[in-house]
Formats: C-alpha cells, structure tokens, sequence
C-alpha cells in the first residue's frame, strides 16, 4: 500500500495518473524477496483489483514450481 504517490512516481511504475481527479489508479504487484516482479495488475479506472484467493493460488504455484 502506497501514499502520497506523485506523478512522477507513478510515471516510473507504468501507472496510470488520473488528471481529473489528481491521482494515482490502481497498480499492484506481487513481487519476491529480493524485489522482483513476479505478477502486476494495472487499472485505468476504479475497477480491476487482484483478488486474494487468486493472488495467492498464483503465489503457492510458483513456490511449488521453484521447490
């Protein structure tokens, strides 16, 4: 979770700046221990979140495939 996310920031992540209202759009990211991405999603708009269950089945699959 972020806060105070600028333009800029936002710019360097790929997320969409809403000009309107002057903010950030949702961007979120399942990364490992040492910072890499290893699934993002992105919304223009209010809709489109990762949903739990999913992220974490996606999570256990990878572990699994790295054992």
């Amino acid at each position: 979770m972020a806060h105070g996310v600028t333009h800029e920031m936002a710019g360097r992540i790929g997320a969409w700046w809403e000009e309107r209202r002057d903010h950030i759009q949702p961007s979120e990211f399942i990364l490992t221990q040492k910072g890499r991405v290893l699934a993002s999603m992105y919304s223009s708009s209010p809709v489109g979140r990762m949903d739990p269950d999913e992220a974490l089945a996606l999570i256990e699959i990878l572990a699994s495939r790295s054992r």
